[in-house]
């Protein structure tokens, strides 16, 4: 990978869905290269917050700071994909290239060529023909970890990658992340498998909709944090307006 990787700040960021908080007064940053997990209650403003980095989701209130140029790949929940369209394996990984090629012009054999080196390197050798809706959970989420390899961003974030699939694709998935890490990308996960993140996510971003903590793994997901992060889901309204708090929580 030879272009740079940016480093991601955000400034108080506030994010609303109908201008209800889903995630607010968020300080903080997401170091070049590093390897993060964002852990927290449902409805804690994880998803969201991927959106935001993405540029999908505009702020109420702060914003991210990234270089405009800058490339983000992104893996979406599996709940949020429809499959019935009729689409092979192989359409569905070039979808990576559109960044390069566009999305109507014609990819050219070198590339439908990386795209099934792509399929390859997780695990989908001789899927490139095979309908989306033919495939288990997790050979859908092998094709769309392949996309991202073609896409080769460097950021990547990832929404609950390894949920709904079994342990063997967990376990090559997450090597995956591991060479991405290596590679020095910036990865940014949504997960809840605390002992996962414990074990390969060097820092952890705490959630509940307002920042909790963030920073070495050890440390953010400490019991005190944890029984905070809890009482603060316990206590949420969800007929609450748009917050209008000044202060920000550095992280």
């Amino acid at each position: 990978m030879a272009t740079a990787v940016p480093e991601i700040r955000l400034r108080d960021l506030t994010v609303c869905h109908a201008r209800r908080p889903a995630v607010h007064h968020l300080t903080g940053r997401f170091a070049p290269g590093s390897l993060t997990a964002v852990v927290g209650p449902n409805g804690a403003g994880k998803t969201t917050l991927l959106r935001a980095i993405a540029g999908l989701h505009r702020p109420e209130e702060g914003r991210v700071e990234l270089p405009r140029e800058a490339r983000i790949g992104l893996l979406p929940q599996q709940a949020a994909l429809d499959r019935r369209f009729p689409i092979a394996c192989l359409d569905v990984v070039m979808f990576g290239l559109w960044p390069a090629v566009g999305p109507f012009r014609r990819v050219p054999r070198a590339l439908r060529e990386r795209a099934s080196e792509a399929l390859a390197a997780v695990g989908l050798a001789g899927f490139e023909a095979r309908p989306v809706g033919s495939l288990s959970a997790g050979q859908f989420q092998r094709a769309l970890f392949a996309r991202l390899l073609l896409e080769d961003a460097p950021i990547i974030l990832l929404d609950e990658p390894f949920n709904a699939v079994d342990a063997r694709t967990a376990a090559d998935l997450l090597r995956v992340v591991r060479r991405w890490h290596g590679e020095g990308r910036t990865v940014i996960a949504v997960l809840h498998d605390l002992d996962l993140v414990r074990r390969e996510f060097p820092e952890t971003l705490l959630l509940a909709r307002e920042p909790i903590a963030w920073g070495p793994t050890g440390e953010a997901l400490s019991a005190a944090n944890r029984l905070r992060a809890r009482m603060m889901a316990e206590a949420w309204a969800e007929e609450a307006g748009a917050c209008t708090r000044g202060d920000a929580v550095a992280a």
